[in-house]
């Protein structure tokens, strides 16, 4: 009877068991290597977290108006100072600070890892093959299932929630630049050949600027999926935003989940707009460094450049 219903009864594949014995044989042997992968997350996180949270919220309201005026223009200043205000005034300020480190450490290290392997698997097929199916796994796992290794072999907290999100998060920053880099038109790429340039300088010069605005998509869609695993990663006690919904969830309590769901919402709102705007750029429109504060301070040195180098003023026409 047990054979007719289950036509495999008897044949399966121990892939359980083998996962189990996998960490486990990685916990006791290959342990001191995941606390050394562990040591450049946790200072980069322990700094980005004491920078935010000791700081002044009046200097931290200054740096998001100077990097929103930067990036957007100064129309949309005032809509994200009046965003983290409120999301001071319901009580979430350390929370959300706390939560922007764990973004802002665990997309660091996407971009840092996830572009240069894009334009590996960009330049080089086989290895594209090779890369990609393990892109696949990364992004179609259950999130909750990196969590078990993760807390096996590094630990709880929010270090290793940095390095779960990181790992969910990368895939989209390593496809796009692969995707950008491969669609560069081979016109611009065979001028610059013929000029002469090196292959180092074609990437730099190039190639990278033409497939900037899918980069830039790649690490807008690695700030949101990072943003996704806040809550996940609370379940190993990583702190900020999520575990104020965990909390919530856990005690049946409506106001802190609300409290803490309202922080994530209106963050991932202001931080999807600004990641959006990045490498955006039309026709006529002057570059990053042409306008903003950047671009005042350009505009207030060059005189004095030009006065040091002893370049003289051209006189006024009469």
């Amino acid at each position: 009877m047990g054979s007719s219903d289950d036509p495999f009864a008897g044949y399966e594949i121990p892939i359980g068991a083998w996962a189990q014995s996998l960490v486990d044989w990685s916990a006791v042997h290959l342990r001191a290597v995941f606390q050394a992968l562990k040591w450049p997350f946790a200072e980069t996180l322990d700094w980005v977290t004491r920078m935010l949270t000791h700081a002044p919220a009046w200097a931290v309201l200054i740096a998001v108006a100077l990097l929103v005026w930067q990036i957007m223009g100064v129309r949309r200043v005032l809509w994200f100072v009046a965003g983290f205000c409120f999301l001071g005034v319901i009580g979430v300020w350390r929370q959300t600070m706390i939560t922007i480190a764990l973004l802002t450490t665990a997309v660091l290290f996407c971009v840092v890892i996830g572009i240069p392997v894009g334009i590996l698997i960009a330049k080089k097929r086989r290895l594209g093959a090779v890369v990609r199916p393990v892109l696949d796994v990364m992004q179609t796992v259950p999130t909750f299932v990196y969590l078990v290794p993760i807390a096996m072999l590094v630990g709880i907290g929010s270090v290793p929630g940095v390095m779960a999100t990181m790992i969910f998060a990368m895939p989209p920053a390593v496809r796009l630049t692969a995707l950008g880099v491969q669609q560069v038109s081979p016109g611009p790429v065979e001028a610059a050949r013929a000029l002469g340039l090196t292959s180092r300088q074609i990437l730099l010069w190039i190639e990278l600027p033409l497939a900037l605005r899918s980069i830039m998509m790649g690490i807008n869609q690695t700030v949101m999926m990072a943003l996704a695993m806040v809550v996940t990663t609370s379940m190993i006690a990583a702190d900020g935003l999520g575990l104020l919904v965990l909390r919530g969830i856990g005690g049946l309590d409506m106001g802190l989940a609300t409290q803490g769901g309202t922080g994530i919402v209106l963050l991932g709102i202001m931080l999807d707009r600004l990641t959006q705007s990045l490498g955006q750029r039309t026709v006529g429109e002057a570059r990053w460094y042409e306008r903003g504060p950047i671009g005042l301070l350009f505009a207030a040195a060059m005189p004095l450049r030009r006065r040091k180098s002893g370049v003289p003023r051209q006189p006024h026409a009469a």
